[in-house]
């Protein structure tokens, strides 16, 4: 920047130097106004540059402007960057490294889903309740954004298992459930560390809660909760969990305001009214766009709340973890 506080003419000129400053700029903490500045200037740059630019950096630009990469899922990023870096003149064994790299770890992940169809097809569940959704892959995906490193295998398989339920039981309360029958299936979950049974029994009382019933069956034999990453997790740890801690409560944040900003319509249309759009809507009589506009607003608060946490030393988590905890925002967008 000059004296005056502008974007020299330099900076103007160099299209991969004012595409990285974009990508930068996602980093920034609360109240970095120079990188807000950053920003508003590389987006605004590059989307006048963008149709004048060759086909390969055209792409790059489009890509980053549509989604910075501190937000996209690890391994579709590495899949659309091998596509994208065979368009140009590339680095030919450099290139070869990364396929090899890819389909390596790819195989891994179709060995789990294919132990995961054998255990979804062995409880049944999808052919009991077919009300709820049966979206097994979906939630392996998930689980592949938070966890994606090969040697973290048994963690994306509870974290499938773990998706697959909280799918269900969702379904169960905004789908299935009267009043009555969700006040005891609620009761009876509550009660799954130690009931003797008789929860179970009320349940089963009436044929429309045969599938509830099953579901804590599944539910009351599970045997892993909280996957980790090989390592102890220490007591300090295990308390900042239960008090959410703010590793926890900005990605959490974000995949709730980002499941908003994606299903809102369709609550709408099926008569549901509770979400974050619509009450903003309500209280500030503003229109739907600028309730979604503050949504993102909010979004990008979250995130710079986040990077603020990473760099901070001060938590109790092992870096993994912290890692995970993105991830979840990642895959939320």
């Amino acid at each position: 920047m000059d004296t005056e506080g502008n974007f020299t003419e330099t900076v103007h000129k160099d299209v991969k130097g004012v595409l990285s400053l974009n990508e930068a700029s996602y980093l920034a903490f609360e109240g970095e106004d120079i990188l807000n500045e950053a920003l508003t200037f590389s987006r605004t740059h590059l989307n006048q540059l963008k149709t004048k630019l060759n086909p390969y950096m055209s792409e790059l630009v489009s890509h980053s402007l549509e989604l910075p990469r501190h937000y996209r899922m690890r391994r579709l990023e590495v899949r659309w960057y091998t596509e994208a870096y065979c368009k140009k003149d590339a680095n030919c064994m450099l290139l070869e490294f990364a396929k090899l790299d890819f389909n390596r770890v790819e195989s891994i992940y179709q060995e789990e889903i294919k132990n995961l169809t054998r255990w979804w097809k062995d409880i049944d569940l999808a052919k009991n309740l077919k009300f709820a959704r049966d979206r097994l892959m979906e939630c392996f995906i998930w689980s592949v954004g938070m966890v994606p490193k090969p040697q973290y295998s048994n963690c994306r398989r509870v974290l499938t298992k773990v998706a697959a339920f909280v799918t269900i039981i969702d379904d169960i309360y905004d789908v299935y459930g009267t009043l009555d029958e969700l006040e005891l299936f609620t009761y009876a979950v509550e009660r799954i560390e130690g009931y003797s049974g008789s929860d179970i029994r009320l349940l089963s009382k009436e044929a429309a809660m045969q599938p509830l019933r099953r579901l804590i069956v599944l539910l009351e034999g599970r045997q892993e909760v909280v996957p980790e990453d090989g390592r102890s997790i220490n007591k300090k740890a295990l308390e900042s969990l239960e008090k959410y801690h703010n590793l926890i409560r900005w990605p959490s944040t974000i995949f709730r305001l980002s499941n908003d900003l994606a299903t809102s319509k369709a609550e709408w249309e099926r008569g549901e009214t509770a979400s974050l759009i619509l009450c903003y809507m309500h209280e500030t009589g503003l229109t739907e766009e600028i309730a979604r506009q503050h949504l993102r607003n909010m979004i990008d608060i979250c995130w710079k709340k986040m990077n603020k946490e990473w760099v901070n030393d001060q938590h109790p988590f092992a870096e993994p973890f912290v890692e995970t905890a993105f991830n979840l925002a990642r895959i939320a967008h």
